[in-house]
């Protein structure tokens, strides 16, 4: 029986894209059961191009009300396993305890957790940063690391440059995890 997958984002998709576009190319053996994202975002856009449900949840004023809006619209897909890609939300505990949650992170953690890792990691004088698939638990950035992948810096390189090429590892990282998850059901 094929594994459900749902997929989070809040921004351009690139990561969901590279997903969805394995997906589509037969590399991940699961089911897509939709996109959440708490932006109006071209993800939603991405999801739609690849005729998986998109779901836009607005951030509300009353977060636990949001939280149980999230909670309930991924409850009823029923997905055996979430991805957050490029979601940029803290999830409620009752989230990731309910439900298996994997995100992508772009920093070998648990060095360089939160928003600012690429930034994060110029400012330390890193030689080497990178990217990790990561169990999500009610920490940030904190879960377990599934799969990493290391991205030299280059001399010259600032945020934007490095970000870009980790960009570029990440994508294949997550596709890797979850070829490997359709193919044995485990990570």
């Amino acid at each position: 029986m094929s594994k459900r997958i749902l997929l989070l984002a809040s921004g351009a998709g690139s990561l969901a894209k590279a997903i969805l576009a394995a997906h589509q190319e037969g590399a991940i053996q699961a089911d897509f059961v939709g996109l959440i994202s708490d932006k109006d975002s071209p993800a939603l856009t991405i999801a739609q191009e690849f005729n998986i449900p998109a779901i836009y949840i607005p951030m509300l004023p009353d977060r636990s009300e949001w939280d149980r809006q999230i909670f309930d619209a991924a409850k009823k897909l029923a997905p055996d396993l979430i991805v957050s890609v490029g979601f940029m939300r803290i999830l409620a505990p009752q989230f990731v305890h309910h439900f298996k949650v994997i995100n992508t992170h772009p920093s070998l953690l648990p060095l360089y957790p939160g928003a600012h890792a690429v930034r994060d990691a110029l400012a330390a004088g890193a030689q080497i940063t990178g990217t990790t698939v990561h169990w999500v638990d009610a920490g940030l950035d904190t879960g377990p690391e599934i799969s990493q992948r290391q991205v030299v810096i280059e001399p010259g390189d600032d945020e934007s440059t490095l970000h870009e090429r980790i960009k570029i590892a990440e994508r294949a990282l997550i596709v890797e995890t979850l070829v490997e998850y359709g193919r044995t059901g485990t990570l």
